[in-house]
Formats: structure tokens, sequence, C-alpha cells
């Protein structure tokens, strides 16, 4: 998969929903602004939550949009690893292949 490709598509279809949709898109901007902030955790933690979730839900957007954050918040390719590790136990089969996605968007977008 090409992880650059698959976001830059994605980004094109979100863009007239965040025109006709705007109150909701701008609602989902702020949760997830306000959510990812710093807190209790640092925003690395919680990109590497937030990626963990995408991954059990099988979700490839999430998967490539929480890799760019974590990369972004100062994740390593080890921390990754480490979480796909606590996905797989969690989630069997689906968190191993999934979490093999996302070490491959580790990899691409880092």
């Amino acid at each position: 998969m090409d992880w650059k490709d698959t976001l830059r598509h994605t980004t094109q279809l979100l863009t007239p929903m965040r025109r006709d949709q705007a109150d909701t898109a701008q609602g989902f901007h702020a949760l997830h602004e306000a959510a990812l902030a710093p807190g209790a955790l640092s925003t690395k933690h919680k990109e590497l939550i937030a990626l963990a979730i995408g991954v059990s839900k099988q979700c490839n957007d999430c998967i490539g949009y929480h890799v760019k954050g974590a990369i972004r918040a100062g994740a390593t390719r080890d921390e990754v690893a480490e979480m796909v590790n606590v996905v797989v136990l969690m989630n069997g089969g689906p968190g191993y292949m999934y979490g093999a996605k996302a070490m491959e968007a580790f990899d691409q977008l880092s």
C-alpha cells in the first residue's frame, strides 16, 4: 500500500465533506485537537493510543493519519512496534495483520 497516496486520496474525499458539513467537520477537528493536546499524557502517548485503536478497528486511514501524528510527536519505530505487540495481545490475528500495516505506514511516512 502506498500510504502517502492513500492519505492524499482520503484528504481529497474529505474536502467536500468539510465544505458541505462544515459544522460537523469543525466539531470533529476541535475534538481531535482537544483530545490529543498534552496533559497528564503526552501527545505522543495519545497518538500511540489512537493508533492502537485504529489498528484494532482495522481503519487504514486512521492508521495512516495517526502514524503521521505519532511520528510528528516523536514516536520511534520501536515504540510503534511495541504498541503493535499490545494490539496483537488484545486483538489476536486481525491485530497482527493490521499491525503489519501500521509498521509499513511508519516506514513509508517517516
